[in-house]
């Protein structure tokens, strides 16, 4: 597994995050909070009751996650209406690239959070 170095070795589903260690591993609980508040904005690290409950934080970084990719969806759907005129049709098509791009990107943090959250809540 990427991005972890302990003595234990335990299988991860594809899509597991390197930066999380295994469910079962030293310091799985600890790496997964901290990859979790990286996702959301920096206001949610305000709230010590997150950390307490690890599920209740996975719960939330789903749910923003998701509605990042439902923003990409929205905005690639619009994008060529919504810019024609104030920028040029080469322009566009550079714009939906990115939002497939980041769409994907999304899409597979999506999963990965969602594995998380199963772990954190075995």
């Amino acid at each position: 597994m990427r991005g972890y170095s302990g003595a234990v070795s335990i299988h991860v589903p594809p899509g597991w995050p390197p930066q999380v260690h295994p469910p079962g591993a030293d310091r799985f609980e600890e790496t997964a909070l901290a990859w979790l508040l990286e996702l959301l904005p920096p206001e949610y690290r305000r709230y010590g009751v997150l950390r307490r409950y690890p599920p209740a934080l996975a719960r939330m970084a789903r749910h923003h996650v998701n509605a990042s990719v439902e923003a990409a969806r929205t905005g690639f759907r619009s994008a060529r209406v919504e810019l024609a005129g104030l920028v040029p049709p080469h322009g566009i098509d550079a714009v939906l690239e990115t939002y497939r791009h980041e769409g994907a990107r999304l899409v597979e943090l999506l999963h990965a959070v969602e594995l998380v959250e199963d772990a954190l809540r075995a």
